[in-house]
């Protein structure tokens, strides 16, 4: 006897027909094949940078680790080289974090964003901004940064010179909420060390932010889309911290396809992204920290099972460097070094076959190979740590 055909949850007046059902391995597949992790792309580093709208970037090194693991022959001179020239910035976008961006996406999505960031100002400092002129703080903190790229805490305190009444991390926080800033080199680049300085966009790239419009949102969503989908319109929402983009969907319904997953949830995708079978094999691959694959969904089920949420998302906001085995979270790694040797430790969530194993050995020594290169001693040691 089949199965009755789930109803959506997520109800849409637009969509006229039952559609049909994507199994978690076939969402899998896809999303695996538009993150270029199926096999890696012969593709340069700009472009996939586009792609993928952006890598999540807390920390210096895990973007790239994260196009390594895309991108065949990556090597690490390649991005470096792109934030030296101001080719790629990094900058507080989506979900107000530090994203990796290339330079024409820092100053066409940030405008787009503006709202969700404008919201976590809010939410964060709105009592201690209240009566404050947040326009003054800005433009006191733009001339600032522009005169000399500052740390977030030297800019808060000389904010309080003029503003004594306030606190310097509410100031900084207005600042970086209202006006564009990027990151300078030598942060983010691979082996440098540095402190993160600001500055703005405009002053760093030449060039202003794009002028917020809705077909800035229209095109956001399917870039999300192309990277990510197919996804509903709570996955969207937690990818870039907007809200109330069921118009947003509605207006580009002509140009989308609709399905459901197990759940009955509908979810929407450009018409002509690709979706390989769900038997499609799926290379062992190692994730950096903080990669957008495991923070841009409401649910994270189509990668990794929610029992292991707990030992990738610490709580501290750490996201752990993730092991993909069979296309889906079954571990994380770390890499512990000094002068003469490395180690790539992986710690496995649930057995995988001796075949998995040898593959994903494999590919950690290739890790170290592009990591460590400078140690004569690499090896990968393999740890079981069951819930």
């Amino acid at each position: 006897m089949t199965e009755p055909m789930p109803k959506p949850t997520d109800t849409s007046p637009f969509t006229k027909n039952v559609p049909k059902v994507l199994s978690r391995r076939a969402l899998n597949r896809a999303l695996l094949d538009r993150q270029l992790l199926l096999r890696r792309a012969e593709m340069p580093v700009l472009d996939a940078l586009r792609h993928l709208a952006g890598m999540q970037a807390q920390a210096p090194t895990p973007p790239y680790y994260g196009l390594w693991a895309r991108l065949a022959g990556f090597r690490h001179e390649e991005l470096s080289r792109l934030i030296e020239t101001r080719q790629a910035v990094r900058i507080a976008i989506m979900r107000s974090t530090i994203h990796l961006v290339t330079a024409e996406d820092a100053l066409a999505l940030r405008p787009v964003i503006q709202p969700a960031l404008d919201r976590g100002l809010k939410g964060g400092y709105g009592k201690e901004l209240a009566g404050l002129d947040t326009g003054a703080v800005a433009a006191a903190g733009r001339a600032l940064v522009e005169e000399a790229p500052l740390a977030y805490g030297e800019l808060g305190a000389r904010l309080q010179e003029r503003w004594p009444d306030r606190s310097p991390a509410a100031l900084a926080n207005t600042v970086r909420t209202l006006v564009p800033l990027v990151q300078v080199p030598p942060r983010g680049l691979w082996g440098a060390s540095g402190q993160a300085l600001h500055t703005t966009a405009e002053a760093w790239l030449g060039s202003p932010p794009a002028v917020a419009s809705s077909s800035g949102l229209e095109e956001l969503v399917l870039r999300y889309l192309a990277a990510f989908g197919p996804a509903s319109v709570k996955d969207i929402q937690v990818w870039s911290g907007l809200t109330r983009l069921s118009d947003v969907i509605r207006r580009l319904e002509p140009r989308l396809r609709t399905f459901l997953d197990e759940k009955g949830v509908l979810l929407y995708d450009l018409a002509d992204a690709p979706l390989p079978a769900e038997d499609t094999p799926a290379p062992p691959r190692l994730l950096g920290e903080f990669d957008n694959m495991l923070l841009s969904f409401a649910d994270r089920s189509r990668i990794m099972d929610e029992r292991y949420r707990r030992r990738i998302f610490t709580v501290n906001g750490i996201i752990r460097a993730a092991v993909l085995v069979d296309g889906f979270v079954c571990g994380m790694w770390s890499l512990e070094r000094n002068k003469q040797s490395a180690e790539l430790v992986i710690k496995l969530f649930e057995p995988i076959s001796d075949a998995d194993q040898e593959a994903l050995a494999d590919e950690g020594r290739r890790l170290l190979d592009f990591a460590a290169a400078d140690c004569p001693n690499r090896e990968v040691h393999f740890s079981l740590s069951e819930l």
